[in-house]
């Protein structure tokens, strides 16, 4: 029985069983679901026995991708197997990925320059913070120093006196007889 015979749809389940078309054979030859028969006749410029080669070879590289796909399962199936031997398991393997990445990540130059750049902003952003909280401690001291401040520090002083006495101060310790408790630290 020569190729041309046999039934070389892949999907076919009479594959490789050398089944015999010879009657309908000058009809229809069937090539991966394409029929070439009266109804589509061959491309132009393509005689019947160049078609009839193109058939063979069409069927030799199908034979050849089975047979690497059945290769490649195996394959697959293998390293599987020593992958759970070595207990890599897919949440470790996109940890090493995700790990690796941003390895990549760190040591490309975009990073390093947005992190150059980052680094030289917060060194300005803390001298500015620096340089305003020492203007505002210096502006808060020379507050305390003004007339104005020292006037109402006098009044708040007099203030607490009238309304503690000289208790407020710890002068005067509370005898057994007091009814009032006393404040160690009174709110002012």
């Amino acid at each position: 029985m020569d190729p041309a015979s046999q039934d070389i749809n892949l999907n076919s389940p009479n594959k490789g069983l050398g089944v015999d078309h010879s009657d309908t054979q000058s009809d229809v030859v069937v090539v991966e679901g394409a029929v070439a028969n009266s109804v589509n006749p061959l491309p132009p410029g393509l005689t019947e026995e160049e078609a009839e080669e193109l058939r063979t070879e069409l069927t030799k590289v199908e034979e050849e991708i089975n047979t690497l796909r059945q290769v490649l399962s195996a394959k697959e199936r293998h390293a599987a197997e020593l992958k759970r031997k070595l207990g890599l398991s897919p949440l470790n393997e996109l940890k090493q990925n995700l790990t690796k990445g941003w390895q990549d990540v760190q040591t490309s130059n975009a990073y390093k320059k947005t992190q150059e750049t980052l680094s030289q902003a917060g060194q300005k952003t803390s001298a500015a913070i620096s340089t305003v909280g020492t203007a505002i401690s210096r502006r808060l001291g020379d507050m305390r120093n003004s007339a104005t401040f020292k006037s109402f520090e006098d009044k708040m002083g007099n203030l607490k006196y009238k309304v503690v006495g000289p208790r407020g101060n710890g002068d005067a310790i509370g005898s057994p007889t007091d009814t009032t408790p006393t404040q160690e630290n009174p709110p002012f």
